[in-house]
């Protein structure tokens, strides 16, 4: 009866039409499986990502030749987190565990997608350690965006938090910038160094970590002034050419 009521309302205003599933919990294990779908396949372009910079291609690159077959299902590479995609599948695999059954492609995928921030942190620090000169100095890293996705306010689960802890777990100095997190409330309880502006000629490292529109609309000569002479710059939304950014995912 319930199911019948709230269906009813929901194709009052939804255009694409409802399913109405045979209970709550096939219902829930739906929803929890396409996250998981998700991460799985995001873990899989990951996986290729760190393949495919250890042979000096460029991963999007292979995405875009791979695109033009009409089955090839068109996942990015990515620090995955947010409230849906990062957590739903440890809602499965506990349960499948209290049942007995040990998840081992779920689990692995969630473990390779968890370990992305350190692996761009490791990356940032061996580019920014070799192409520093002053040796004595703490590194500064710009780090655009904190927000789990872009064009939102939304910080749950977001992965930049992990990336600025091994930053600085490296002896790097990090700032973060993003115009979306602007709540007085939220600022006071970050565990970041979140800057309102940005200096030109001040960073040895910056990564644009959050696709926002407002950095896309900024354009990549104008974020590199941010940065000294011969600083790395990481995109890791593969936002820009190949050839304006020192690393990719």
């Amino acid at each position: 009866e319930s199911a019948d009521l709230i269906d009813k309302v929901y194709l009052s205003i939804i255009d694409a039409g409802t399913h109405k599933a045979e209970s709550i919990k096939v219902a829930e294990a739906a929803k929890v499986i396409e996250n998981t779908q998700r991460d799985l396949n995001i873990a899989l372009m990951n996986e290729l990502s760190i393949i495919f910079n250890k042979m000096n291609i460029d991963t999007q690159s292979v995405l875009n030749a791979a695109q033009t077959k009409w089955n090839f299902l068109p996942f990015k590479p990515g620090l995955v987190g947010g409230h849906c995609i990062g957590v739903d599948p440890y809602y499965l695999t506990h349960k499948s565990m209290e049942l007995g059954y040990k998840p081992e492609i779920i689990l692995s995928g969630r473990n390779l997608n968890d370990r992305m921030s350190n692996y761009v942190a490791k990356m940032m620090n061996e580019m920014v350690s070799q192409n520093k000169k002053n040796t004595d100095r703490k590194p500064r890293v710009l780090v655009m965006g904190l927000t789990f996705k872009e064009n939102c306010p939304d910080i749950r689960n977001s992965k930049i938090f992990d990336l600025v802890s091994c930053l600085e777990s490296a002896k790097h100095k990090v700032d973060v910038y993003d115009p979306w997190v602007t709540d007085s409330n939220t600022l006071e309880k970050l565990d970041v160094n979140m800057i309102n502006s940005v200096k030109e000629n001040f960073y040895d490292g910056i990564i644009l970590a959050v696709g926002h529109s407002f950095f896309i609309d900024l354009g990549v000569s104008k974020i590199k002034t941010w940065g000294k002479k011969n600083s790395i710059f990481f995109d890791l939304k593969s936002i820009f050419h190949a050839d304006e950014s020192d690393f990719r995912l």
